[in-house]
């Protein structure tokens, strides 16, 4: 692969994906955001399309692809609406994400296959109530009943809750271990003690359901635990590594869908006798979009082929995302200004754009953890 040129098998991803997105979830955008829900019918045609199953591997029934393929398929879907994308972030970046670092063979069999038919639908809790990026310190307990566990505690902010069937859950089961005494469980919708609590009222990304989660002694066996007991912890901190790639791309969309209908409106809209396109102070506003888009495509499609290799970068993670969130939200900002009175109504997308944008910066890592990450790195390399 050359630079940043897509391969083949991308680009056509891309294209389908693109397609896809335009025809199918395009027009039900708005509608959706006001229901605040995604239908199930549009969830079982991305299975079909093979986006839930898109990092599966081939031979449990998924697409078998990579970070870099999943960064072009959320792009591409931000680009129409946000809450779906973060509704597959969820699903392949969160869930699926940790079940690929830690699952064995008998988990595999038994979850891959539903995940990416959408059998299942996937959810991930870390947060709660009471923390959030000091996820060290969650209060969802573990303990041991017989050769099994039982479950205590409630995790809060949990995206497709409302509607997944298998659930990645982080339980403190040696709480004097801090961190190394987190072990992550799989919970199965159903479960007895297991509920789903309040549905959030959100301010953007309102198709995507979020939801409290609670657990009455939800017992689980011993094959529910995911991974090595105590690795629950780490494997979530290499999960919101690679998802925040994922959001990253998430942002990217959703700034490049902004700047193409800040495009078209400034075509058309006549402003002192001449299109807004015309005025130089529109011009500008629509060049430093651009510029920031491809800067946050690169740095994000730079993480994701570094991913991809093998290897670990957090702070190229954390860069991608910091940069690609923030530049996202300045761009759905620009766009509402060059929209005007209009951009300050539901009747154009870059409203609701903005209101999507906002959660990049907050979800997967604040945009001060980032810094924090990044600071923390290049302080470490300077002492070395």
């Amino acid at each position: 692969m050359s630079g940043f040129d897509l391969p083949e098998d991308l680009i056509v991803l891309r294209d389908t994906v693109r397609e896809f997105a335009a025809n199918e979830i395009r027009p039900h955008a708005r509608e959706w955001d006001e229901k605040q829900w995604l239908p199930d019918e549009m969830v079982a045609k991305m299975a079909e399309l093979g986006l839930l199953g898109l990092t599966i591997p081939t031979e449990y029934g998924g697409s078998g692809l990579g970070y870099l393929a999943n960064s072009v398929v959320m792009e591409e879907v931000a680009r129409q609406d946000g809450a779906t994308a973060l509704f597959l972030a969820a699903h392949n970046g969160l869930c699926i994400a940790q079940m690929l670092l830690a699952t064995n063979e008998d988990q595999r069999r038994k979850y891959y296959p539903r995940l990416a038919s959408g059998e299942l639908i996937g959810a991930w809790g870390l947060t709660e109530p009471g923390c959030g990026s000091d996820a060290v310190n969650m209060t969802t307990r573990a303990v041991k009943d017989g050769d099994g566990w039982r479950i205590t505690g409630a995790k809060q902010f949990i995206t497709n809750g409302a509607r997944a069937g298998v659930f990645v859950v982080m339980a403190v089961t040696e709480p004097e271990l801090r961190g190394k005494g987190v072990t992550a469980f799989i919970v199965e919708r159903g479960a007895a003690g297991f509920s789903i609590g309040k549905k959030e009222d959100k301010f953007g990304m309102r198709a995507s359901d979020t939801v409290v989660l609670n657990f009455d002694g939800v017992r689980v066996g011993p094959e529910a635990v995911l991974g090595s007991h105590g690795s629950g912890y780490v494997d979530a901190m290499r999960v919101l590594e690679r998802g925040r790639v994922g959001i990253g791309a998430l942002s990217v969309g959703l700034a490049r869908g902004a700047l193409e209908e800040s495009l078209d409106y400034a075509r058309q809209r006549q402003s002192f006798g001449k299109p807004l396109a015309q005025h130089q102070a529109i011009q500008f506003l629509l060049a430093d979009m651009a510029t920031e888009i491809e800067a946050a495509r690169l740095l994000v499609q730079d993480a994701a082929i570094t991913l991809d290799s093998g290897k670990t970068d957090r702070v190229k993670s954390s860069v991608a995302k910091l940069f690609a969130s923030e530049m996202a939200t300045r761009a759905c900002l620009n766009a509402i200004q060059i929209h005007g009175g209009n951009g300050y109504t539901k009747e154009v997308p870059v409203e609701r754009y903005m209101r999507d944008a906002k959660l990049c910066e907050i979800g997967e890592g604040s945009s001060q953890i980032q810094r924090m990450i990044i600071a923390r790195e290049l302080l470490a390399g300077f002492a070395a």
